[in-house]
C-alpha cells in the first residue's frame, strides 16, 4: 500500500554551516568590532551572545540570513528568554526543533481526515505517516497539507509505492 511520511527536521549541516557563517561575518563587521558578539552550538541548542540587546538583535538577523540562504526554514527555530550576564552583556537561547509535536501532529491527522480523501493518517512518534490507495490520493494529500499547514516546516519523504 502506497505511503509516505511528514517530518519536520531541520538539516544540521546547513544549520552549522550557517552559524559558522554568521559568526566569520560578525567578525569582520565594523559595528561590532571590538564586542564579544558570537553564536555557539550544542547539539540541537544555539546561543546568541552580544554586549546590548540592539547587537543580540542583529547577531540574530545575520544568522537567519544565514540560514535562509543555506535553504534552512527559520521556522525551526524557537527563541527563549533574553537573559543578562555580568556587565551590559546579553544572550539568548535559541533551540532546534525536531520532529512534529503531539499537537500539531493531531491536527494534521484531523486535516486529512476532514479533506475527504481516500487516504489515512497515523501518528508514529514525531512523525505522521500517510496511506492511501492510490498515488494520485498521496499526492493531493501532499497538496493539500502543504497549503494549509503553514506554522510547521513539513517535509514529506518515504514515498513507498
Amino acid at each position: 500500500m502506497p505511503s509516505f511520511d511528514v517530518v519536520s527536521e531541520a538539516n544540521m549541516v546547513e544549520v552549522r554551516n550557517a552559524i559558522e557563517q554568521t559568526n566569520k561575518e560578525i567578525t569582520t563587521r565594523f559595528d561590532f568590532k571590538g564586542s564579544d558578539a558570537r553564536v555557539e552550538q550544542k547539539e540541537r541548542e544555539l546561543t546568541a551572545f552580544a554586549d546590548s540587546e540592539f547587537q543580540l538583535n542583529q547577531v540574530k538577523d545575520v544568522l537567519t540570513g544565514k540560514m535562509t540562504r543555506r535553504n534552512v526554514d527559520v521556522r525551526f527555530l524557537d527563541e527563549g528568554k533574553i537573559e543578562k550576564m555580568s556587565g551590559d552583556k546579553v544572550k539568548q537561547v535559541i533551540k532546534i526543533r525536531n520532529g512534529i509535536e503531539s499537537d500539531a501532529a493531531k491536527k494534521i491527522v484531523k486535516l486529512v481526515k476532514d479533506s475527504k480523501l481516500k487516504v489515512q493518517a497515523s501518528i508514529q512518534g514525531d512523525s505522521v505517516r500517510v496511506t492511501g490507495a492510490k498515488r494520485d490520493d498521496l499526492q493531493s494529500a501532499i497538496a493539500m497539507l502543504k497549503k494549509d499547514v503553514t506554522d510547521l516546516p513539513l517535509e514529506f519523504n518515504n514515498f513507498r509505492d
